[in-house]
């Protein structure tokens, strides 16, 4: 017995390793992972290993060489625990990467032929300006923080806490300030790759407003204000609920259970998107057609169902590294939960929006671009709860997502907003639907200790898990509630801010109409999708009266 508390208190202090210890030498940053506690990094004062390591024997032993093969074997698990972590959360990350791919092919597929290679351009080249502004300062200002506070911070991958410099008001963390260009002390093995994980989730916000403003938006425009959403509109705010900031904290801090919990992004990545897509779509105004005289929203097909369907596939597949992957640990044993409430949703989202379609809807056929839209509505909605939930009850929120994607579709074309790909109602109005159902089916089987409740001053923890209203907890739910109007009201008005800003600064966040009417490809990136099979379309392909009305409508809105 003796021999297993020795062995107990061993691992416990090999686990913990990421805490230093008041006589360990603090690095300034650890590049290599060697802090997180290597198999031969102990020793002990007046010992020196055997030259055979078949010597000594058990019995030959004395307490101090015994204590330190214990101590070893410890430091090897831990390194095992933290290593497997870093591999789960890496690949996870890669995953989540991919789906890059997917939101290409889905938005391309669902626009015009004339506006093929644009809108693929956007979505390649978003991956790239929402990380530069992530990596200038973005990090920095989500993530700068959270190891400084008691609620932040990736503790299964380890390390030592270099993120740890946050602006506060009172008790509330307002915004990191430590990890510009990764620099100084975040050149440290956890912090670069929470960096990588927490980049692809930002790059998929970044993407949202791309299908939302397709076939009218100017190069120029995304370029700048992509940079944007990734170096200050995604970070602050995703620093509120992620970094340790003062929505986390709304637990600790005001007694409101949890804190506000998004466990995969349900509000962080996707209604912030989905409310970057409101604003900038009604700034930008509807695509020249979509419209009658009458105001009556006429349909514009997209023209390749098929690789909206492909690309479809692509998100579902890459959404189990989005919603598993977000336990930043291997060793979780909910991840399999959290998977298979990932796949019922998507499934039933995609079911309710085919039958919804097919029997209710007027046009009664079973719409593919509703299915695939229902598909990733309900993947959106799941997003928050997967780690809280039921399956049953996974199930029902991707139903119920599948049908309001399609309601929210219709009424903000009635509501004179032009979205192409339905990117307001999949990512803004059922991320808003994810946090809700969180804050109402949670079942307080997971999640004791989130965001600081119920873990003790040695982490231990105690407490009930994330339990939402339906359960008995009215306080999360009005967690979720606050969560839901803080994302709008600072994504429509920061975002639009900015947005309208870029506008006055180019002269006009939108192409001219005699560009619009042709296409996007050849004047806003010098070369047609599809050069065997495009004809442009001339100016007499569309009514007079409908050109000189988005002329004016353009030029209200820029304010000339």
């Amino acid at each position: 017995m003796a021999l297993g508390l020795v062995l107990a208190v061993g691992v416990t202090t090999a686990m913990t390793a990421g805490v230093a210890r008041a006589d360990d030498p603090v690095p300034v940053g650890d590049p290599i992972g060697a802090y997180q506690t290597t198999p031969n990094s102990v020793s002990v004062p007046g010992y020196t290993a055997p030259a055979d390591p078949a010597k000594p024997t058990a019995a030959e032993m004395k307490p101090e060489q015994m204590v330190a093969n214990i101590h070893a074997v410890a430091q090897s698990a831990a390194h095992s625990f933290y290593s497997i972590n870093f591999v789960w959360t890496l690949v996870a990350g890669f995953l989540v990467m991919f789906m890059q791919a997917g939101f290409a092919l889905v938005e391309t597929g669902l626009c015009r032929a004339k506006n093929a290679a644009h809108t693929m351009s956007m979505n390649f080249l978003v991956y790239a300006l929402g990380m530069t502004g992530f990596f200038i300062c973005g990090y920095a200002f989500m993530c700068g923080g959270a190891n400084g506070t008691a609620i932040g911070g990736p503790g299964v991958l380890g390390g030592i806490p270099v993120l740890n410099n946050m602006v506060h008001i009172g008790n509330w963390g307002i915004i990191g300030k430590t990890g510009f260009f990764l620099t100084g002390k975040t050149y440290d093995s956890s912090a670069i790759v929470w960096f990588l994980f927490m980049m692809v989730f930002m790059d998929t916000t970044a993407t949202i407003p791309t299908g939302a403003l397709a076939e009218r938006w100017s190069t120029k425009s995304f370029f700048l204000f992509s940079l944007c959403i990734g170096a200050i509109i995604y970070p602050i705010y995703g620093g509120w609920v992620w970094g340790g900031g003062w929505l986390a904290q709304l637990g600790l801090n005001a007694g409101m259970a949890h804190g506000v919990v998004d466990y995969a992004g349900s509000g962080v990545v996707h209604l912030q998107g989905g409310a970057l897509a409101l604003i900038t779509s009604f700034l930008l105004g509807p695509r020249i057609g979509k419209y009658d005289s009458n105001g009556k929203p006429k349909a514009i097909l997209g023209h390749h169902i098929p690789m909206v369907i492909l690309g479809t596939f692509i998100l579902a597949f890459g959404w189990f590294g989005f919603n598993a992957g977000s336990s930043l640990a291997g060793e979780d044993g909910r991840i399999g939960i959290i998977a298979v409430n990932t796949m019922l949703a998507s499934a039933s989202g995609a079911l309710a929006s085919c039958l919804y379609m097919w029997c209710i809807h007027s046009s009664k056929k079973p719409d593919p671009s509703m299915m695939c839209n229902g598909m990733l509505a309900g993947l959106v909605a799941i997003t928050a709860p997967c780690a809280f939930v039921t399956p049953w009850a996974a199930f029902l929120i991707g139903a119920i997502a599948g049908v309001l994607v399609i309601w929210s579709v219709f009424f903000w074309e009635k509501m004179g907003i032009d979205d192409p790909v339905g990117a307001i109602s999949v990512h803004g109005v059922n991320g808003a639907w994810g946090l809700i159902a969180l804050g109402l089916f949670a079942d307080g089987t997971y999640g004791a200790g989130f965001n600081g409740v119920g873990a003790d001053k040695y982490m231990g923890i105690v407490g009930q898990g994330v339990t939402g209203l339906f359960y008995g907890d009215s306080k999360q739910f009005m967690a979720e509630i606050i969560d839901v109007a803080v994302c709008v009201g600072w994504n429509v008005i920061i975002g639009g801010t900015i947005f309208f800003v870029i506008g006055k600064v180019l002269g006009t966040n939108r192409v001219p109409a005699e560009v619009e009417i042709a296409g996007l490809d050849i004047p806003e990136v010098g070369i047609p999708g599809y050069p065997e099979f495009f004809t442009p379309m001339v100016p007499e392909q569309v009514d007079a009266s409908e050109i000189a009305a988005a002329k004016a409508s353009i030029r209200q809105l820029a304010g000339t």
